[in-house]
């Protein structure tokens, strides 16, 4: 049970193979013996657990259960669970017990999902690694040497290791997809407005979007169909007719089931930077893609080399407003000793925040302050434009872009601590999406020389995530990629 798909799990938990409870149960003892070594959850909730799997196994007996019914997840602990600790990875947080929930939350609760606990994470999402968390850094499951990606590094580990078998994560700048290529797994960042942001802590508004984890992009299907809707609570919420991603799945496999589908190939993604190995990797996927029918396309992206440095603008700019909230007054952290309502302020927003989110408030108060506005932050926009721009211009030539999703496998704990600058360059080929607000998914593609795994992105237009799980899951009914487990979870 705990290798199976989702549509397994489902299947015996309707046969009553398997009750919810005892699920729950298999996981969470396995939290219990693998969490110490991978630190991939920072709250476990048993008992919140068994609480909602006793309630599902009743909606099952009663027949009204849902496609999640009964299905253990992690929640990244960027989102608001009511009653339950809820840090962002940080210490200003290390004391907030939610009042309310997410609407991805409460779109999981009424969807039957059991909750295992909150993921460890990049401090208030600020980071590539997982080694920014108050709590400690994530390891990866495939080497403990080595970091897992990040800001969702505790969700993409979590199903990686099998903890959970599907998880939620956010990201603002490929904090979904480049930790499932370092962990071997399926993510999916859908369309800016799709998921709300209501109850989601907030990094870079602008910016940030809840995406879904699993090991297959039919797992992610299932998940990323029951947390879209429209919320109201929410100026960026899209309303939009709901869609079955994985009913779109359903069609049975031929020969050459992507028949006519154009993928294209980024000159800019495949210059230089791309380690060998993982060049060679993706070669080889693509060359899978063309043997299932698609064809390919060489497009170009002029300006994704401008999107690093926009986006290391205009990310900060916001984290530096929406993190001025966190002044020890209202909720969080506050200073014991301080002398009047400024020495207060200061103290504990320099005790209760990391040193990577510091420096992004810096920067980002920087870019935003009289004199600086106009040559940094709008001028970063202006970029952005162009960005979204050869995005669509691209896209008139094909029907998905595809390339790498990291330049390299995953890298040594600590090897880029004192080099923030290198890090930010692990994102290379996933920001351009974000700040085009485009959906994009990381599907595993294959092994580097290391051993370590490789993730082939594939980049769509707007609203196109029915295309790009069915060309992940075409691709992975024709390989076993997706199927290779660390150690730990053989």
């Amino acid at each position: 049970m705990i290798n199976a798909s989702l549509p397994e799990l489902r299947r015996a938990l309707d046969a009553r193979q398997i009750s919810a409870v005892e699920l729950a149960g298999l996981f969470l003892d396995r939290i219990d013996a693998l969490n110490p070594a991978l630190n991939a959850f920072i709250t476990v909730d048993r008992e919140g657990a068994l609480a909602a799997a006793r309630a599902a196994d009743a909606r099952i007996a009663a027949g009204s259960a849902r496609p999640l019914t009964g299905i253990p997840l992690a929640h990244k602990d960027v989102f608001c669970t009511e009653g339950v600790l809820t840090t962002c990875g940080s210490k200003m947080l290390a004391n907030f017990v939610s009042p309310y929930d997410a609407h991805v939350v409460s779109l999981l609760k009424a969807a039957g999902v059991v909750s295992l606990g909150k993921a460890n994470m990049d401090e208030f999402a600020m980071g590539s690694s997982n080694e920014s968390s108050y709590y400690g850094a994530v390891k990866n499951p495939w080497n403990l040497d080595r970091i897992p990606g990040g800001s969702s590094g505790g969700s993409a580990a979590a199903v990686a290791a099998r903890l959970a078998p599907i998880a939620t994560g956010t990201d603002t700048g490929g904090s979904v997809r480049q930790p499932a290529a370092y962990c071997g797994i399926t993510g999916i960042k859908p369309t800016y407005g799709l998921v709300s942001r209501y109850g989601m802590i907030a990094y870079a508004s602008s910016l940030d979007q809840g995406g879904a984890f699993g090991a297959s992009a039919e797992d992610c299907a299932l998940l990323l169909g029951a947390m879209t809707g429209f919320d109201e609570r929410d100026s960026t919420s899209l309303e939009r007719p709901a869609e079955d991603y994985a009913a779109a799945l359903a069609a049975p496999a031929s020969a050459r089931p992507l028949e006519g589908l154009r993928i294209g190939l980024p000159r800019e993604f495949f210059a230089e930077g791309m380690s060998d190995d993982v060049r060679a990797t993706i070669d080889a996927a693509i060359a899978q893609y063309r043997a299932l029918g698609a064809t390919t396309v060489v497009v170009s992206l002029p300006n994704a080399k401008l999107a690093i440095p926009a986006y290391y603008v205009i990310a900060p700019a916001e984290c530096s407003s929406n993190l001025s909230r966190f002044d020890g007054v209202r909720y969080g952290h506050r200073a014991a000793e301080y002398g009047d309502l400024a020495d207060l302020y200061a103290k504990s927003r320099a005790e209760g925040f990391g040193a990577e989110v510091k420096r992004r408030i810096l920067v980002g108060t920087y870019v935003l302050s009289h004199g600086y506005y106009d040559a940094y932050y709008l001028q970063a926009q202006r970029l952005r434009r162009l960005i979204a721009q050869d995005f669509q211009a691209a896209l008139q030539h094909c029907d998905l872009i595809a390339g790498p999703t990291t330049p390299t496998t995953a890298w040594a704990l600590g090897e880029k601590a004192d080099d923030p600058v290198q890090m930010y360059l692990s994102d290379i080929y996933t920001i351009a999406v974000n700040l085009a607000g485009l959906p994009g998914l990381s599907h595993p593609a294959g092994f580097g020389a290391d051993g370590l795994p490789v993730g082939l992105q594939l980049v769509g237009d707007y609203f196109a995530e029915t295309r790009l799980l069915n060309a992940a899951h075409r691709f992975q009914q024709a390989t076993d990629w997706h199927a290779q487990r660390p150690a730990c979870a053989a």
